[in-house]
């Protein structure tokens, strides 16, 4: 038994993700919808360990949005399951938000090949993340979040270290307490979920808490950024069939406006839905729409208050 190999075991037994429970020692012997509801029980427990760290989260985040407002970007860093989680998380923001694929970035140590497929030795080199982390040329008005549900894997502590050296503004998720993630960032978030039902298996609660928190960071950056209207996703990319009904449907839930006046406005704001919205509420043309977002960097109700129309009924008051 070599030196790293006790010192690392030694740092494992004292995380609480890597808890040995000994109540659940003969789940193997249990039925099938016992062992289910003691998992489901178990994942219940999540959203009250991400609420402890709300006021944590919403910090990060009022730093985070003026920076990409500024054109920064968002990245994510992180190794096996919290790297996957920051994958998703990025991939579906261009679908969801119309944002550009390089504004919101997941790396995963190992290369994209890791997310389907372990790369072995990839998450214990800081190095590598200085490197995936250079090749973007991270910036001062970029964001690079580590996340680890240990908070010690090396390449989301190595991307947080290098990111501050660059001046970018850095968030350390973690699932551990005193984590030397949250300690090396300065926005430490550490949602303490606990031993998992399978011991050390933290793609369980522990990745579900930084999905939620994944969730949230981009979500509210993004209702911050303009990206929304209300709970309307006006920023949607329409990219297949469903999509296209879905943005026909979001103009109608903001203007109660009838078919063919959506369609004539969605036409003039060439599929546009935020610019279809201002159209048919602002009482303009599709060109002075797209002048009135620039103007307004693109918040539509910042750009709604530029035109000479009445301000529109809430949309709880108006029916599609």
């Amino acid at each position: 038994m070599t030196g790293s190999y006790t010192a690392l075991r030694a740092q494992l037994d004292t995380l609480t993700t890597e808890a040995f429970r000994p109540e659940l020692a003969e789940i193997d012997r249990q039925s099938t919808l016992d062992i289910a509801r003691t998992m489901n029980a178990e994942d219940a427990t999540v959203p009250a360990a991400v609420a402890a760290q709300l006021p944590r989260i919403a910090a990060a985040i009022d730093a985070i949005a003026p920076r990409m407002a500024r054109g920064g970007r968002l990245v994510y860093a992180g190794a096996g399951t919290a790297g996957r989680m920051g994958v998703l998380d990025a991939s579906e923001c261009p679908p969801t938000f119309n944002t550009d694929p390089a504004q919101v970035v997941g790396l995963i140590a190992g290369g994209p090949g890791a997310v389907v497929r372990s790369v072995e030795g990839a998450e214990d080199s800081k190095e590598l993340a200085a490197e995936d982390l250079t090749a973007l040329g991270i910036g001062p008005q970029d964001t690079v979040v580590g996340v680890s549900a240990s908070g010690r894997t090396p390449y989301a502590i190595g991307a947080v270290e290098y990111a501050r050296t660059r001046g970018a503004l850095t968030v350390g998720l973690s699932c551990n307490a005193g984590s030397a993630l949250a300690a090396a960032a300065e926005h430490g978030i550490e949602v303490v979920t606990g031993p998992e039902l399978l011991t050390g298996s933290t793609r369980l609660k522990a990745g579900t808490a930084q999905k939620l928190v994944l969730n949230l960071i981009s979500t509210i950056t993004m209702i911050r950024l303009g990206k929304t209207y209300g709970n309307l996703m006006v920023d949607l990319r329409a990219s297949n069939e469903k999509l296209r009904a879905r943005s026909r449907r979001i103009v109608a839930l903001a203007t109660g406006a009838p078919d063919e006046e959506i369609e004539a406005a969605l036409d003039a704001a060439g599929g546009e839905v935020k610019q279809a919205v201002l159209v048919l509420l602002g009482g303009v043309d599709g060109s002075a729409a797209a002048e009135l977002l620039t103007a307004a960097h693109g918040h539509l109700r910042e750009a709604l208050a530029m035109t000479p129309a009445p301000a529109p009924a809430p949309a709880s008051n108006r029916t599609p």
